[in-house]
């Protein structure tokens, strides 16, 4: 398998671990990584929707995937990470925005999760701009895809 196509596939692990462990565990473990600590601008630091269940959980997910296609568990650290800094990043930015949790905010919603792991890795597995930016594009347009198809399933409250 090309190791794009390997990274794209853990970055999409990374990202979608918290929700599927979501919807198994229900609200059993669901402690905000911000303990609902608010700003001086009233809302919430990151909001309810993100856990350190959430964060744990891509973890869980991502590193055993990682020794399953051959690569180094630091990349599957480095992937959960990322991604898992980049979805805070992006919920501490949609709350400045007074965006309400898990209100969509297309690309804010999917490039730092998925840009900031290929960033940290990009050295490692000497990924030039391009190839960075067309796995930043792939992963929008399957985050947008999966999303749909998770709702359907029941597994996401809103179809993004």
């Amino acid at each position: 398998m090309l190791i794009e196509l390997k990274l794209l596939t853990l970055i999409i692990v990374a990202n979608g671990a918290p929700i599927i462990i979501g919807d198994v565990l229900g609200m059993r473990g669901n402690c905000p990584v911000d303990g609902g600590l608010r700003l001086r601008d009233g809302h919430a630091l990151f909001g309810p929707a993100k856990t350190w269940r959430g964060l744990v959980s891509a973890f869980l997910f991502t590193v055993p995937c990682t020794l399953l296609f051959g690569l180094p568990i630091w990349a599957g650290v480095l992937i959960s990470a990322g991604a898992m800094l980049g979805d805070l990043l992006s919920s501490f930015i949609k709350r400045r925005l007074a965006v309400a949790p898990s209100d969509q905010a297309l690309g804010l919603d999917q490039v730092p999760e998925s840009l900031l792991p290929l960033l940290a890795l990009q050295s490692s597995f000497e990924l030039g701009a391009l190839q960075i930016v067309a796995l930043v594009l792939a992963f929008v347009v399957i985050e947008l895809l999966l999303s749909r198809v998770l709702f359907k399933l029941h597994l996401r409250n809103r179809p993004y």
